[in-house]
């Protein structure tokens, strides 16, 4: 979008925060980029030059704006409805790839040398692997600034950075601020000051610190106003294009939770987390303009993990007005995109951790599904301690149920074969789910594996690997709903029809499923 200047002056003229991580906006008089919905006076169009990435904005020599702080803009939703080579790269670079493993292993994982990978991204997004790695690290160094009270050095090296004048320098480039004077001006523009050595105090409304009220803004905190925070938790804002729909997202996240590994505890989804570095917990809160995220983690170095698989998990980088917009040009589904528009599709933090449900889950109910799961949890899970709640291990690593004697699940003969095949093939290295997946690639290797069906193969397409497209027409409640609506209900005659609602066609899913009373479809109370 970027390259169509016309449309990018409209944007930023009326302020529209829809393109917000679309394009950025630098302005050639000052040297300063923005998002396009900054809420200054936008400049003349003539000083006006647009960029596909804050990175690639800071490799020109911009500084970020610090009225509407682009660099806590929502993800592209681009990223999240390609396959390609240079998707797959991204995701890997928000999840912190080139941080731990350069730029040869993000090379590695996608199968090219890191020249190819290297030319493909300046060829798209104008800047390199170590550019885009190294805004990331830009924006986690910030959040640990703002948001803690973690030294200096620790805060360099948990954002990825190799030293500490790398730190320095380029947080001076990037923000036109030293590290401290960052500190400085975040404590004092919080109404009440830091009283903790990892927590910041609590804004009392959602106002950034531009002013504009209810902006989205990653940096902000949460906790009781006056009371101690808590070591080692770090609470922020996660942003996402408006609306949202919560209670799909929500409802079946907590419907489907792993005891021992989720919960809905206090008006929020918690989970345990899987990292490099250690573990951790989080608590996620739908809020109007935000969800409240608040992070416990044994090693801040997890930190820009977490946040990233936090925000797949919750489908927030999406683009609501363009799915609606495709899903409402059909009159059957158009009366339940009006009714509420803006649902997600609820994912994973961990895509061999959902395959590995959602066998657990072929032909059982809900029910069902979380107690053979809560087994596995309790017999080859981690421990963990929740002082906050209930939450008690780490879902199993596949190599730990790899090890498992099949002979002890409670399972049919041939769903034990299906299971132990599958966490043998994800433990070996022959299959691997995650966000650096071919999606048709991993499709192809699963249907291959005994017991496997098109239905759990499109569910871990949907849930696990993040395919807006994945569509299960053969789902008993995708046919129920399409018979009550009128639409074809046979597997076939529906795939047909649904052509029209690609690539959207798992959001489809979720509105068909919504018509449905379950408890997927509902907050809980």
């Amino acid at each position: 979008m970027y390259t169509d200047t016309e449309r990018c002056v409209r944007a930023v003229r009326s302020k529209d925060a829809r393109f917000d991580g679309w394009f950025f906006t630098a302005v050639l008089t000052t040297r300063i980029y923005c998002r396009p919905s900054c809420p200054v006076v936008p400049p003349k169009a003539e000083n006006m030059t647009f960029y596909p990435s804050a990175a690639a904005c800071q490799q020109a020599g911009f500084r970020a704006c610090k009225r509407c702080r682009p660099d806590t803009s929502p993800g592209s939703p681009e990223w999240n409805a390609r396959a390609d080579s240079v998707a797959r790269a991204m995701r890997l670079i928000q999840d912190g790839v080139v941080d731990r493993e350069g730029v040869p292993g993000l090379a590695g994982r996608l199968g090219y040398s890191a020249r190819q990978i290297e030319r493909q991204l300046l060829a798209e997004l104008g800047a390199g692997p170590l550019a885009l790695a190294r805004a990331q690290r830009a924006q986690t160094a910030r959040l640990l600034i703002e948001t803690t009270g973690l030294p200096m050095a620790e805060v360099a090296f948990a954002a990825g950075f190799a030293s500490i004048r790398a730190f320095n320098d380029t947080v001076r480039e990037v923000f036109a601020l030293s590290p401290s004077e960052l500190r400085t001006r975040a404590s004092r523009t919080s109404p009440t000051s830091r009283t903790s050595p990892t927590s910041r105090a609590s804004r009392g409304d959602s106002s950034d610190r531009g002013g504009r009220p209810g902006a989205p803004d990653t940096s902000g905190t949460e906790r009781t106003p006056g009371g101690p925070g808590t070591p080692g938790v770090i609470s922020l804002r996660l942003p996402f294009r408006a609306p949202l729909t919560p209670d799909n997202l929500f409802g079946h996240l907590a419907a489907t939770a792993v005891p021992g590994v989720e919960e809905w505890r206090d008006g929020a989804y918690r989970r345990t987390l899987s990292l490099p570095y250690g573990h951790g917990i989080v608590a996620l809160a739908p809020r109007p303009d935000h969800i409240a995220c608040r992070l416990s983690l044994t090693d801040p170095r997890d930190l820009t993990l977490a946040i990233s698989s936090c925000r797949r998990m919750l489908d927030l980088d999406a683009d609501p007005v363009a799915v609606d917009e495709q899903l409402r040009a059909d009159p059957s589904l158009a009366p339940l995109v009006d009714k509420a528009p803006g649902r997600r599709v609820p994912r994973t933090v961990d895509a061999a951790e959902f395959a590995v449900r959602a066998v657990l889950g072929q032909q059982v109910s809900t029910a069902a599904a979380r107690t053979h799961a809560a087994r596995l949890v309790t017999a080859h899970g981690v421990p963990v301690d929740d002082p906050e709640g209930g939450l008690t291990h780490l879902f199993p690593s596949s190599e730990a149920l790899a090890a498992l004697d099949p002979e002890a699940l409670a399972l049919p003969r041939s769903r034990r074969t299906t299971l132990t095949t599958l966490v043998a093939a994800l433990a070996d290295g022959s299959i691997r789910l995650g966000p650096d997946s071919d999606w048709e690639r991993a499709r192809e290797q699963l249907i291959a594996l005994p017991g496997f069906g098109p239905w759990t193969v499109e569910v871990i397409a949907m849930r696990g690997l993040g395919d807006p497209d994945a569509f299960v027409p053969t789902d008993l409640g995708v046919r129920r709903a399409a018979a009550g609506l009128g639409l074809p209900s046979t597997p076939a005659a529906l795939t047909a029809r649904a052509a029209a609602w690609r690539p959207w066609r798992a959001y489809a899913v979720q509105y068909l499923w919504a018509t449905d009373d379950h408890a997927i479809n509902h907050l809980p109370g």
